[in-house]
């Protein structure tokens, strides 16, 4: 395990081991030995800033929605938290892929593959790319209350959740989809297809019914991490 829990709501880790560590700008605590902290560029954001008029807005978007990070270096114990949420740490294995809502990113270990990915496109199987997939993307995020992008990790390596009220890990593989709020999702980790559907019905829509109105559902092989609460953060 390359990150520590000290406390439920701060990791540690020994930078030198890890390789590097890319953590969002503000969440360093404190450090003891030698360590020297860079700016670190949102993945995939500069490949799509300059293709044209909607590349470039595309990489404004992803530039806003994903939050600053900082690449730490050298050899020393570095402590992270972010606001006083609660912390999860997953461990990636070799080949596994992490699908993480960006602003729900503390740090991860810098020798993973990190890219920036539409909604539409980490919603089950590629097939997202492009102006389509960006505006299947941000149409999924204003419907969800997500952000129109999300990171995907991939490698061997670690990763800190951020959550409000905690982290649930539910498994994904039965006959049944699991069905999550998707403004109380995480991450999805492994091969993990979600899926937007509207939870409305005619009585609904007259104002007789109840329920959320858009739940993601979950199938594959994996794990779905979900907070327990719907607040933003």
């Amino acid at each position: 395990m390359v990150f520590t829990k000290v406390n439920s709501k701060v990791v540690k880790v020994n930078v030198g081991q890890a390789g590097g560590v890319v953590a969002r700008t503000g969440a360093m605590l404190f450090y003891t030995g030698d360590v020297a902290f860079s700016p670190h560029q949102v993945p995939g954001a500069a490949q799509m800033g300059g293709a044209g008029g909607l590349m470039r807005m595309a990489g404004r978007m992803m530039q806003g929605e994903h939050e600053r990070t900082m690449l730490a270096q050298g050899y020393g114990d570095v402590h992270y938290g972010y606001a006083g949420l609660e912390v999860h740490v997953v461990d990636l294995a070799p080949g596994a892929v992490l699908r993480v809502e960006a602003s729900r990113m503390l740090a991860h270990t810098a020798g993973l593959q990190s890219s920036v990915v539409s909604v539409a496109a980490s919603s089950g199987g590629g097939g997202g790319g492009g102006m389509m997939g960006m505006l299947r993307g941000a149409a999924t995020g204003a419907l969800t209350g997500q952000g129109m992008f999300t990171t995907q990790l991939s490698g061997q390596g670690g990763a800190v959740l951020l959550a409000h009220g905690g982290v649930l890990e539910l498994q994904v593989g039965g006959p049944a989809p699991v069905v999550v709020d998707p403004q109380a999702f995480v991450a999805a980790y492994g091969n993990v297809s979600t899926e937007l559907k509207s939870a409305l019905s005619w009585r609904d829509a007259v104002g007789r019914g109840s329920g959320e109105a858009m739940q993601l559902h979950c199938v594959g092989q994996g794990v779905v991490y979900v907070q327990a609460s719907e607040e933003k953060l």
